[in-house]
Parts: C-alpha cells; structure tokens; sequence
C-alpha cells in the first residue's frame, strides 16, 4: 500500500506542516471608509509577509494594518477616498487615479481589503480608464477592475530582499518557516513508488499522462489537472 503524499499530509494539519501563526499581527488590508484621514503609528517587520506592516490610526480613532510603500515614515498622513491627493500611500479608487501611476494592494471588489500586488518590491500600473480600469499587473498581464475598486499608491516596500544570499541551509529552514512552507522540495519522479504516483522507474520518468482528471481521488492528483472547457455547450 502506498504512502500518503506531501499534500495530503500537510492538509492533516499537523504542527510540521501549520503556519505559526500566533507569531503574526493581523491581515494588512484597506479599511471599509469611504474617506477619512490617518497616520502611520508604527512601521514593524511580520514574519508572515515579506514586506514591513503599518499601522495606521485614523481621525475617527479606529486602526488598521496596511502594506508599506517604498518611503514610507512613522507619522506620515494618510488619505482615503476619491478625492484625496494622488501621492504615496493614499488610498484610491481606481477610477481617481491617474495612467501610469504605480499602485499596489488592488481590491478585487470594493471592501474585500485588497487582493492582488502584495509581495515586496511589486507594483502596477494603470493603463487606461473606461467602463472598466485596466491595470497592467506585476507579471505583464492586463487586468480589467471595477472603477470603484481601490488600491494604495506606490510601490511596495520589500524589493530587493533576494538580492542578499542565504549562504546557508539552516537559513532557508527558518525563512520558509515562518510562512508554513518546506525549505527542501523533492520532485516526485525522484521519490520511491510507494510514495509517489510518479515515483519508481529505471530512470526518472512519469510514466503515464501528467495530466489528471479533475475528479481523480487526493493520492492521484498530482501533476497538471486536466484543462478546463472553455465553451459552454449550447
């Protein structure tokens, strides 16, 4: 009988595999405001995100923790709303903010918090405006949002943290750690058939199609699932 895999077994749960979590001071996000103004209390390092956490305190008293832009300062003014000036660390809707400049925390639908351009060092940029903004993201790709949809102005704070080398494993070990993540990854293909549906072999090989089906039971599903249909049947 086989053995479980790795996703299986980090699906248990289990302390090698659970985030530590209690080591991380919240979810950084933009606050459900329509407008209003703030400033940065703290600027602190989060084990769980590889960008520095603000925290910010508004007018009305209430605090929230945000991604820090490229510059940011403790006791810097902070804006929120459509009118609000369009500098550093503002939060806009799309609709308000200008092509070409860059942004970073893009909400998916307005009050979600923000959803894409979160690692250190990312950004995008808006493209044109319209019945929808297009935003052309960190990878290349265009990306249409809700005018409404807001986003931080900026550059996200981080880049530049894989220019210094590890130089040791024991170093890789405690970076991947601190997000739940294994430092060594073992392609299956090298593993042993019992455990791994591409493991055994005289040589290192698949030995079957790489593409499985959608419905495949947890201990077959891996490798690349099947392509999704694109058309509806009519």
């Amino acid at each position: 009988m086989g053995k479980r895999i790795i996703p299986q077994r980090r699906g248990r749960g289990t302390s090698r595999y659970r985030a530590p979590s209690h080591r991380y001071a919240g979810r950084p996000r933009i606050p459900n405001v329509d407008s209003g103004k703030g400033y940065v209390k703290r600027i602190f390092h989060d084990p769980g995100h590889t960008t520095p956490l603000a925290e910010i305190v508004l007018d009305n008293g209430e605090k929230f923790l945000m991604l820090a832009h490229l510059g940011m300062y403790e006791g810097q003014e902070i804006e929120i709303g459509s009118n609000a000036k369009v500098v550093q660390g503002n939060i806009l809707p799309l609709g308000s903010i200008p092509e070409g400049v860059p942004i970073y925390n893009i909400e998916k639908n307005w009050g979600d918090g923000g959803k894409f351009v979160r690692s250190g060092g990312a950004s995008a940029q808006v493209v044109t405006h319209g019945e929808k903004t297009t935003v052309q993201m960190p990878s290349g790709e265009f990306k249409m949002f809700d005018p409404r949809s807001r986003a931080v102005v900026g550059i996200i704070a981080g880049g530049g943290r894989k220019d210094k080398p590890m130089l040791k494993a024991g170093k890789v070990y405690h970076a991947w750690r601190s997000k739940a993540r294994k430092h060594v990854q073992v392609r299956g293909v090298a593993m042993n058939a019992v455990n791994h549906p591409h493991g055994g072999g005289n040589h290192q090989h698949v030995g079957r199609p790489s593409t499985v089906s959608r419905h495949a039971p947890p201990g077959r599903k891996v490798g690349r699932l099947s392509p999704k249909k694109k058309k509806k049947k009519r």
